[in-house]
């Protein structure tokens, strides 16, 4: 596998378009939510807003990434690393993720794990916490893959959400 993550620039226009239409003709809910915020039709506005610098009304400043499969040059999913811990993030957590629907279980989802929490740890974090719906096994999976240590499961709305901790020093 020989990925790596980029923020987006104008030379993946069409790489964006091509993961949006799958996603959202899929019907599927598209992640990680930084990513279909905004429209990607109107694509300056987009990718002037993907990454926020400073908190703004509560929201924390967070760097937006998508991951790019050099072989083949297409995104297969994107990625959004929070740049700390609130407690309005305490069952969103610090990295959020998605995969598109026609790479799912490729093994894409646990490297870009791996490749965020490199990210985290430019930030100065030790410690990232990453949640997800308890029916995503797969993405529980991919947590886990990168050290996740499950800490609790806690019903948000008619979701239970399991929180796991992963400590990005023992991250290579």
């Amino acid at each position: 596998m020989n990925i790596k993550l980029v923020k987006l620039t104008s030379q993946y226009k069409n790489h964006l378009d091509d993961l949006m239409e799958e996603w959202i003709s899929s019907g599927e809910r598209i992640m990680p939510t930084a990513i279909a915020i905004n429209d990607y039709h109107d694509f300056d506005y987009y990718m002037n807003h993907l990454c926020r610098e400073k908190e703004v009304d509560g929201i924390v400043p967070e760097t937006t990434f998508f991951c790019l499969d050099l072989d083949r040059d297409i995104f297969v999913g994107a990625v959004t690393v929070r740049h700390y811990l609130t407690e309005r993030l305490l069952n969103a957590g610090l990295i959020g993720d998605g995969i598109r629907p026609s790479e799912r279980r490729k093994g894409y989802g646990t490297a870009m794990i791996g490749l965020a929490l490199k990210e985290a740890k430019k930030l100065g974090l030790n410690r990232v916490l990453m949640c997800c719906d308890k029916r995503n096994t797969a993405s529980a999976k991919s947590i886990m893959n990168n050290g996740g240590i499950l800490e609790n499961e806690v019903e948000v709305g008619e979701i239970i959400k399991q929180r796991y901790w992963i400590d990005v020093r023992l991250q290579g």
